[in-house]
């Protein structure tokens, strides 16, 4: 079938036009027409006659727009083909190709003419419009290399066919809306040729499709629709629902697109670009990687074994990681003891809470473990009530920026030769060691005291624990706000009464709303070689701040307002600091005191209030509590000008603004938010919530904030994540049921600033939940070769278990396609 690019059939009737006129050659009469008959699935070995060349076209690129459909035409058949054509005309010369549609299926049993386009376009109508052979002749095409792309219903069409319906990745449901609707399309991709250019967020209207079976993870989805911006129907999918999406299939290269179900999309400039990339990619035009988010592609591995009966020889109880330049992995455990030891929890024992805080090295060359220290720490007194347990201990490690050269190991732990039984107080602190390379063993003579300060250790929680560096060498250090959660309902922890010996043990604002005090925090300091540190331009406060008579700051604050931050990170490309907190108990909002438990994730690009115990999420506050009685609410605390005006307070009274989060969810769904009064006091009344981020929701949780994955093109290694990952920041929980593990895209243009993720995507199946899989995520960690450590917690609390392991995740998904000598313009690819 051989026409120039300005003529095309554009149905049965124009095509008998174009046949008067001479456009078309005689190969294509033979040809049967379009029909809805049900035809049986043609076996996967069916032979055929057709010779084809492998890859199918060559460097005169050609598209060929198959159109026909077992029912009336779709009015979108003539704009599509216009669309198509026109895009094959513009752009860049290395871009371009000819255009040929037809609507006769015979052209699928015509090898001669298939063989020489290099993409064929289905814009068809629903049914059965390949008879046995024909679709044979598809399936040849496939497998010789050839390119693929289904628009809109071409969904719908071989309904009988389970080979199509893999090579379109799903099917529409009965339910699917038929109306014209303006919707948000989340871009996820931002490296393939189709949706590189779109925008984060698309705002378009179109008909939506819904699928009989969601194909994320067994297509590479590049764009998914947010449903809470259109009325799905009864079939709706959830927030995960694929709009677009690609895949490698059966030897040749398959894109679809839900979208295009109006004529008006084909003029759309937006949409033309979208359907320009995909053709970019099945003419062999461009490379792009349609593998990155298919499920199969990556291996989960346990890399250590269980304890040995007794021992902690291969892991203490987890609670984090870092990975050294070279590979290999430094772990730790909090200080639980092994279930078969006693703990002592007795106030008049000199031995009471004390533990190991453990340092293992994981050597990935010879997959051995060794323990490179133990440091004897406050932190083992198993469980029990707040008053009881305790979650002091080993809480954090990072690796000196010159590891390589100097064995520096930054340690942030609770040592137990500094508790004070009598006033139930320690000390926490920032020490550096000294690790030999050559036996992975940690030099404890070699400590030196960067920071420490106190904290009560009466009651427990939020320990906080996490460290990471950014690229100018300062260190964060993330502490929790040290405090109990079991004497405010559950709402805010600001109740000013409980106290030991005059130390408030449940006011957050005495630690975390407090400027003077280093609790609740997120610390920034510049380590020096002597062992000392200097502070950094640019922290919350300078230590010297003359308001309020002075006195009343700390400078090494950078983030002050959190409640238990475990997990932190920063990406060094931008120096955005990334950190996760977990929330109070309280399993649903209230009109009196405030919202439920939001478990919190911030990208944070300054210095900044974020909150607690004030208010949460995107600015909602909690109720002020005082004495005489602090189970009467006073009123509503105001986040643009908050004010510490507990008894315990010794910093200011006036605090800076406090600064929206990015990531907040509860039991109620992700980001929930409610209508406001005049005042911006949300209602808090679960009737009227709706959910800003639906793609998750908590009920136990506890955040685990993840990194963000910067792909190394330099590197060679095999096991590394694809460039896809690039630039997504890695979200997370310790429960693995309906809470987080996600990858998020957020807004350069609003991050920091409170703006919410443009996109997520689970990775609950490529990081395997489940009895047998990662259940319990304490870190994660990606290696310089581009794999991903994950920490499991374990089943049990306060020591380790069977099930306590360091695993790696690997991807085995290969590089781009096409391979590059199957390019079919090499001298135009970058």
């Amino acid at each position: 079938m051989q026409r120039t690019p300005h003529h095309r059939s554009r149905s049965r009737r124009g095509l008998a036009a174009a046949l008067a006129a001479g456009a078309l050659t005689a190969s294509l009469l033979g040809g049967n027409a379009a029909s809805a008959r049900p035809y049986p699935e043609p076996p996967r070995s069916m032979a055929t006659t057709l010779s084809l060349p492998s890859p199918p076209g060559g460097a005169n690129v050609k598209v060929l727009v198959f159109h026909a459909s077992a029912t009336e035409e779709s009015p979108t058949v003539d704009a599509g083909i216009a669309a198509i054509e026109k895009i094959g005309l513009t752009g860049p010369e290395a871009g371009r190709f000819r255009t040929v549609a037809t609507d006769d299926p015979a052209v699928f049993t015509n090898g001669k003419q298939l063989g020489k386009y290099n993409a064929v376009v289905f814009l068809t109508g629903g049914g059965d419009v390949l008879d046995p052979e024909q679709e044979a002749g598809l399936e040849a095409y496939m497998e010789a290399g050839g390119g693929f792309l289904g628009i809109h219903d071409a969904a719908r069409t071989e309904p009988y066919s389970d080979w199509f319906t893999g090579l379109v990745g799903a099917r529409p449901a009965a339910g699917s809306p038929t109306n014209v609707q303006r919707a948000t399309v989340e871009i996820g991709d931002r490296q393939h040729p189709a949706t590189k250019n779109l925008p984060l967020e698309w705002k378009r209207p179109d008909k939506w499709l819904n699928w009989t079976k969601n194909p994320s993870g067994d297509v590479h989805t590049v764009a998914r629709v947010r449903e809470i911006t259109y009325k799905p129907g009864a079939g709706a999918n959830g927030w995960d629902h694929p709009v677009s999406w690609c895949r490698d299939y059966d030897g040749g290269r398959s894109f679809y697109t839900a979208m295009g179900g109006t004529v008006d999309s084909f003029a759309e400039t937006d949409f033309r670009d979208h359907l320009r990339g995909a053709l970019d990619w099945t003419t062999r035009i461009s490379q792009a990687d349609c593998k990155a988010t298919i499920n199969s592609n990556y291996k989960a591995e346990r890399v250590t074994q269980p304890n040995q009966p007794g021992r902690n020889d291969q892991i203490g109880e987890p609670h984090g990681l870092v990975v050294a330049p070279d590979g290999r992995v430094l772990y730790i455990g909090r200080g639980g003891a092994d279930s078969s030891k006693p703990v002592v929890t007795d106030w008049n024992n000199p031995d009471i809470g004390k533990g190991l805080g453990q340092i293992h090295v994981y050597e990935p060359k010879t997959k051995k473990v060794t323990l490179a220290g133990e440091l004897t720490i406050f932190g083992n007194k198993g469980g029990g009530d707040e008053l009881v347990k305790v979650e002091e201990g080993l809480l954090g490690i990072e690796l000196d920026p010159d590891f390589e050269k100097n064995g520096w190991v930054y340690l942030h732990y609770t040592p137990h030769s500094k508790i004070d039984r009598d006033k139930q107080m320690a000390v926490r602190q920032v020490s550096r060691f000294t690790l030999d390379p050559a036996t992975n063993k940690l030099d404890l003579s070699s400590e030196k005291v960067l920071l420490h300060w106190p904290v009560q250790v009466h009651s427990c929680c939020h320990a906080g624990g996490g460290m990471a560096w950014d690229s100018k060498g300062n260190l964060y250090i993330a502490t929790g706000d040290n405090n109990s959660s079991g004497f405010s309902d559950g709402y805010s922890g600001n109740n000013p009464q409980p106290n030991y010996k005059g130390v408030s043990f449940a006011d957050a604002r005495r630690t975390a709303g407090n400027t003077n005090n280093l609790n609740g925090k997120i610390l920034r300091i510049h380590p020096e070689d002597d062992g000392t540190y200097t502070l950094p331009e640019g922290n919350l406060f300078t230590g010297k701040e003359p308001d309020e008579g002075g006195g009343r700051t700390r400078g090494e604050i950078y983030v002050m307002g959190v409640r238990n931050p475990a997990r932190i990170s920063v990406d060094k490309t931008t120096d955005t600091l990334y950190a996760g907190w977990v929330g109070p108990d309280a399993g649903s909002p209230s009109t009196t005191w405030g919202p439920a438990k939001y478990d919190t994730f911030a990208a944070i690009t300054k210095a900044g209030n974020h909150g607690w115990p004030y208010c949460m999420g995107n600015k909602q506050p909690y109720r002020d509590r005082n004495l005489p009685d602090p189970g009467k609410p006073l009123g509503w605390y105001d986040c643009d000008h908050p004010k510490n005006e507990s008894p315990n307070n010794d910093g200011l009274v006036n605090l800076p603004p406090i600064t929206s989060n990015t990531i907040w969810y509860s039991p109620q769904g992700g980001g929930v938010d409610y209508p406001r009064d005049a005042n911006g006091i949300p209602s808090y009344k679960v009737e009227e919530q709706k959910q800003l981020l639906p793609w998750l929701k908590g009920g136990g949780q506890a955040t685990m904030n993840g990194p963000v994955y910067r792909y190394d093109a330099a590197s060679t290694s095999t096991d590394k994540w694809p460039s896809y990952w690039d630039g997504k920041w890695f979200v997370g929980d310790f429960y693995d049921d309906t809470q987080p593990r996600h990858a998020v895209l957020t807004d350069p243009k609003t991050v920091g600033k409170g703006g919410l993720p443009t996109h997520a995507e689970s990775l609950k199946k490529i990081i395997p939940v489940g009895a047998d899989g990662i259940r319990n995520l304490m870190d994660w960690k990606f290696a310089p070769d581009g794999s991903l450590y994950v920490l499991d917690y374990g089943r049990g609390f306060f020591t380790s278990d069977s099930k306590s392991a360091l695993w790696r995740v690997t991807y085995k998904g290969g590089g781009p396609t096409p391979a590059a000598e199957d390019l079919a313009r090499k001298a135009a690819v970058q």
